[in-house]
């Protein structure tokens, strides 16, 4: 199948597979004599699981190694293990952080209740003035890289 087929089927952006080949998740296609990328069912599979692991908030570099297991099924799996382990840390801190930050927008937004003038909104100012302080470890990447 040709790269529109495979991304009708897998509902996939055409830019997003192409994007996985470069990345090397995705085996590149064969060409057909007019140059034309062509996929197969093991692509089909492929890039269902990629997008699986990516629909958990895994990082790119997450799905490499999960994808290495995968293409090496004699391998011990203590390592997936201890992937998704760091994984499940990593989503609760972010959880942990995006309580914080619901927490700090709810008092930015406590501080305007009224309707005035821009020049006199409460949350302009507490932004302008850094009142309310950035969540802690919010400019954190996820813990493999970058999403």
């Amino acid at each position: 199948m040709r790269i529109g087929n495979l991304a009708e089927l897998t509902g996939t952006p055409v830019e997003t597979i192409r994007f996985y080949e470069r990345e090397g998740l995705l085996p590149a296609a064969q060409r057909s004599e007019n140059n034309y990328r062509l996929y197969t069912a093991a692509h089909v599979d492929r890039l269902a699981f990629i997008r699986h692991c990516r629909s958990l908030d895994m990082a790119l570099d997450e799905v490499r190694a999960l994808l290495g297991f995968k293409d090496k099924p004699q391998q011990d799996c203590a390592a997936v293990d201890a992937l998704l382990d760091a994984h499940i840390r990593h989503v609760a801190q972010r959880i942990r952080e995006l309580r914080a930050l619901a927490g700090e927008l709810k008092l930015l937004r406590a501080r305007c209740g009224l309707s005035h003038g821009a020049d006199e909104c409460g949350i302009l100012s507490g932004l302008n003035s850094g009142a309310v302080s950035p969540a802690k470890g919010a400019a954190r990447r996820h813990v493999r890289g970058a999403h």
